[in-house]
């Protein structure tokens, strides 16, 4: 059982920055680990994925504000936020899955932590 914990959230204001950390119980090496948010009444949707060998991924609405990266020696993957905005604001969840993942197999998530942007 791998156990995932996010941190970092908070409440700031629309330009601000936040950097979020997902703290994982074991390596993270043989795992695509993602962050995800979910706004209030709208689905859980995908922001960025770390791969292995430290391949990096954004969807577009965040492409040049937001970062994900890793720090192996912590077992810790960050997600450093730049230039938020009010779209912004949702619950952030961690997750990890095998990199071999498929459909039907096991993966992992965090409790999520509050991101709040206001304008």
């Amino acid at each position: 059982q791998v156990q995932l914990v996010e941190s970092g959230g908070g409440l700031v204001q629309a330009g601000g920055s936040l950097r979020l950390s997902c703290a994982a119980s074991t390596s993270t090496s043989g795992f695509t680990m993602g962050w995800y948010r979910q706004a209030p009444a709208k689905q859980r949707e995908l922001v960025a994925a770390m791969f292995s060998g430290t391949n990096a991924y954004v969807v577009d609405s965040v492409k040049g504000r937001f970062t994900i990266s890793r720090d192996s020696a912590k077992n810790t993957v960050y997600l450093q936020m730049n230039n938020l905005k009010p779209e912004d604001t949702a619950v952030y969840y961690c997750n990890a899955r095998n990199s071999r993942w498929r459909p039907g197999n096991t993966e992992y998530w965090g409790q999520g932590t509050q991101v709040t942007v206001s304008s």
